[in-house]
C-alpha cells in the first residue's frame, strides 16, 4: 500500500461515512484535506470493527491487531493495514499526541463490552476518547494561531463532544440495535424512561422530554466550543464553522421533529447542506489565497 493509495482509501471512507464533515473539509486548503481524511478514515476504520452489522469475525482480536499495528507504526516499524500509512504519516507530520491515539483506541475497546453508562460523567469518560480526542487530534492539522495551541485545545475537545452527543441523540434506535444505550441510566430513570421505550416504533412523551434535556447538554458543548474557531489560522475557520453549522443542523432537525428520533433518522436537507457550503466557500477561497501569497512573499 503506497502512501498515496492509503490517503485515497481514507478519503473514500470519509466521503462514504461522513457526509457533513466531508463537505466541510472541502473548504480547507487542498494540502490540509488529506490529513483530515486520514484522521477520519482511521477513526472510521476502527469504529467499523466495533460497530459494523456485517462483521462476523472476532471483533476484539481485530481491534487488538489494529492497536498492535498502530503501536508498531508509531515506533517506526512497518505496518500492513491499508489505512495506517496515511494515518501514521499525518500523526508524525503534525506531532499529534500519542496519548490521544491511545485514548481513542481505549474507547473503541469499551464499545466491545460496555453497553450502558450510569451517569453523564461516566458517558463523558467514554467520550473523552471517542470524541474529545478526535477534536484534539484534528487541532494541529487545522493550525492554531502562533501561541494559541494550548488555548485552542479545550474548544476542540468541546466541539468533539458536541458532535458525538448530537450523533447519540440521532442514533438512539441504531445504537439499541447494536445492544448499546448512550443515554445515561440515571437520566432514563429520572424521566421514567425504560429500555422498552427505546425499542418502540414511536417516540413517547417521556422519552421526548429526556431527549430535549440531553439536547440542551449538546448545546452547552457547542457554546463551550464557540471561541475556538478564532484561535485557528483564517484558512481553517470556514471549514470548522461549516462543520459546526451542519452538525448543529442535525440537532435543529431533531428538535424540529419534536424529538421523534425513533420514527426517522434526522438529516440536514441537501439544499441546506449545499447552501452552508456555498456561504463559506468565498471566505475559504479568499483566505487560502491570502495565505499562499504570504508564503510567497516570505520565501
Amino acid at each position: 500500500m503506497t502512501l498515496t493509495a492509503s490517503y485515497e482509501r481514507c478519503r473514500r471512507l470519509h466521503a462514504r461515512h461522513g457526509r457533513s464533515y466531508y463537505l466541510a473539509t472541502r473548504l480547507l486548503p487542498a494540502w490540509k484535506r488529506r490529513h483530515v481524511h486520514a484522521l477520519y478514515g482511521f477513526a472510521r476504520h476502527a469504529d467499523e470493527i466495533t460497530d459494523s452489522f456485517t462483521m462476523t469475525g472476532d471483533r476484539a482480536a481485530a481491534l487488538d491487531a489494529l492497536a498492535a499495528e498502530v503501536s508498531a507504526g508509531l515506533a517506526g516499524r512497518p505496518v500492513g493495514d491499508p489505512v495506517l500509512p496515511a494515518f501514521l504519516h499525518t500523526v508524525r507530520s503534525f506531532g499529534i499526541e500519542h496519548g490521544d491515539v491511545a485514548a481513542f483506541l481505549r474507547s473503541m475497546r469499551a464499545d466491545l463490552s460496555v453497553t450502558r453508562y450510569r451517569t453523564y460523567d461516566d458517558l463523558l469518560g467514554y467520550m473523552e476518547g471517542s470524541a474529545a480526542a478526535i477534536g484534539t487530534m484534528m487541532l494541529p492539522v487545522l493550525e492554531p494561531l502562533p501561541g494559541a495551541a494550548a488555548l485552542a485545545r479545550e474548544p476542540a475537545r468541546q466541539l468533539g463532544l458536541a458532535f458525538q452527543l448530537t450523533n447519540f441523540l440521532r442514533d438512539v434506535a441504531e445504537d439499541l440495535a447494536r445492544g448499546r444505550v448512550y443515554l445515561p441510566a440515571d437520566d432514563l430513570a429520572a424521566f421514567g424512561v425504560g429500555l422498552s421505550d427505546l425499542g418502540r416504533p414511536y417516540t413517547g412523551g417521556r422519552l421526548r422530554e429526556l431527549l430535549a434535556f440531553e439536547a440542551e447538554r449538546a448545546r452547552e458543548h457547542y457554546r463551550a466550543a464557540e471561541g475556538g474557531v478564532d484561535l485557528l489560522v483564517p484558512s481553517s475557520r470556514p471549514c470548522v464553522r461549516a462543520a459546526t453549522e451542519l452538525y448543529g443542523g442535525i440537532l435543529d432537525e431533531i428538535e424540529r421533529s419534536g424529538f421523534a428520533v425513533l420514527e426517522r433518522r434526522a438529516r440536514v436537507p441537501r439544499r441546506r447542506r449545499l447552501a452552508t457550503f456555498a456561504r463559506h466557500l468565498l471566505a475559504a477561497t479568499a483566505r487560502s489565497r491570502a495565505e499562499r501569497h504570504a508564503a510567497v512573499e516570505l520565501s
